[in-house]
């Protein structure tokens, strides 16, 4: 060969696997930030009031912190009582927790926002606290 003269390289077979690794690797990255905006969406928020009656941290691995507030439930005359309404709800911060392990058995006002789903490592349930506050 002169140096004047052009090659052709052929075409590489991995080309092929390359292109399908990029177009599976973008794919995986959209549905990853799909659900990541999904379970981070606020799908409601509001306040509920009752008696705090259960505080915890769960979790093998992924500690989160658990609660329970009682809504209640009203005696309607005689013997007929309404069943009481439990309200279960989670944190994702540790001084929203310390808040509520000194407000337990006690009435407080909870702000929560709802989430669409939740990631595994935030809670057991859709309902998140923000803010906690104690009823005089």
């Amino acid at each position: 060969m002169s140096e004047g003269q052009a090659t052709s390289l052929p075409p590489k077979k991995n080309s092929r696997f390359k292109k399908f690794a990029f177009i599976t690797l973008l794919f995986l990255i959209l549905i990853g930030l799909i659900y990541y905006f999904i379970c981070g969406m606020s799908y409601s928020d509001g306040t509920r009031s009752g008696i705090l009656t259960k505080v915890s941290r769960k979790g093998f691995i992924f500690k989160t912190y658990e609660g329970e507030l009682n809504i209640g439930g009203v005696n309607q005359g005689e013997g007929t009582i309404m069943p009481l309404t439990i309200f279960k709800f989670s944190t994702t911060k540790k001084q929203i927790y310390d808040s509520l392990e000194i407000y337990q058995g006690r009435k407080v006002v909870l702000k929560y926002r709802q989430v669409i789903k939740n990631f595994f490592w935030q809670g057991d349930t859709d309902y998140f606290v923000d803010h906690v506050s104690l009823v005089k």
